[in-house]
C-alpha cells in the first residue's frame, strides 16, 4: 500500500501520478502495475443527449396508445356512457402540452399558451358531448376557457417581456385575479338567468382593490418602495 508524498492519499498499485494532485509516483521497491485494469475510468464519457424528435414521437405513441386501447374497450364492454371519451381528451390535452414545445425549440409564449387553452377547451368538449351539453359548452364553458387563456396570455405577456418588481408582479396578478373571477360570474349569471346580476364578485374585487391601492401607493413613493425592498432581500 502506497501513499502520495505530497498529499497523503492512499495511491493504487496502478497509478503512476497521484490522482488527486498528480504528483508523480516514484517507488523502486514497487514498480507502476501497467497490467492490472485501473481502478477507475481513464477515458471520459459523455451520456448522449435525448433526440427531442423521439421523446416526442414516444410520447404521442403512448398517448395514442391509451387512447385507442380505452377506445376499443369502451366498444366492446359497453357501459351506456362513452366515457373513452375523456381519456381521450385527457391524452390530446397531454399532448398540446408536451409535444409542441419538443418539436419546436423556443416556441414563442404567446403560441404555447393559446394551444395549452386550445387543449382545455377540446377536453372539456368532449365531456360535454358525452353529457350531451353542448348548450352549457358553448354559452359557459368555452367562454370561461377563453377569459382564462386571456388572462393567461396577458400575464405571460406582460411579465414574461421583462424583468419586474415583486410590487408590480403582486399588482398584476391580483388584478388579473379579480378580472376572472368577475367575468366567471358574468357568464354563469347569464347562463343561468339571462343577465348579469353582480354579487359575490363585487366582494371579490373589492378584496383585489384593497390589496392593490396599497401596492401602488408602495410603489410610487421611493421610500417606502425602498423599505420594502430592504426587508424582502433581508
Amino acid at each position: 500500500m502506497s501513499y502520495c508524498v505530497h498529499c497523503g492519499v492512499e495511491l493504487d498499485a496502478t497509478a503512476a501520478a497521484c490522482p488527486l494532485c498528480h504528483t508523480p509516483v516514484a517507488d523502486p521497491r514497487q514498480p507502476v502495475d501497467t497490467v492490472s485494469p485501473k481502478p477507475f475510468p481513464t477515458e471520459r464519457g459523455e451520456v448522449a443527449p435525448v433526440s427531442r424528435r423521439e421523446l416526442a414521437l414516444l410520447l404521442s405513441v403512448m398517448l395514442a396508445s391509451v387512447s385507442v386501447c380505452c377506445t376499443v374497450l369502451n366498444v366492446l364492454l359497453p357501459a351506456g356512457r362513452a366515457w373513452s371519451l375523456y381519456v381521450t381528451g385527457a391524452a390530446l390535452m397531454l399532448w398540446f402540452w408536451l409535444v409542441p414545445p419538443l418539436l419546436r425549440r423556443g416556441l414563442p409564449l404567446p403560441v404555447r399558451l393559446i394551444l395549452d387553452g386550445a387543449a382545455v377547451a377540446v377536453y372539456v368538449l368532449l365531456i360535454a358531448v358525452d353529457l350531451d351539453g353542448l348548450g352549457w359548452y358553448r354559452a359557459l364553458a368555452l367562454p370561461i376557457i377563453l377569459l382564462g387563456t386571456a388572462c393567461v396570455l396577458f400575464l405571460g405577456l406582460v411579465l414574461g417581456g421583462g424583468r419586474r418588481s415583486i410590487l408590480s408582479t403582486v399588482t398584476l396578478l391580483i388584478g388579473t385575479i379579480g378580472v376572472f373571477l368577475a367575468g366567471v360570474e358574468l357568464f354563469v349569471d347569464r347562463f343561468r338567468d339571462g343577465a348579469w346580476r353582480p354579487g359575490w364578485s363585487v366582494v371579490v374585487l373589492a378584496v383585489c382593490a384593497a390589496l392593490i391601492i396599497p401596492l401602488v401607493v408602495v410603489r410610487r413613493v421611493p421610500s417606502l418602495r425602498e423599505e420594502v425592498r430592504r426587508r424582502f432581500h433581508m
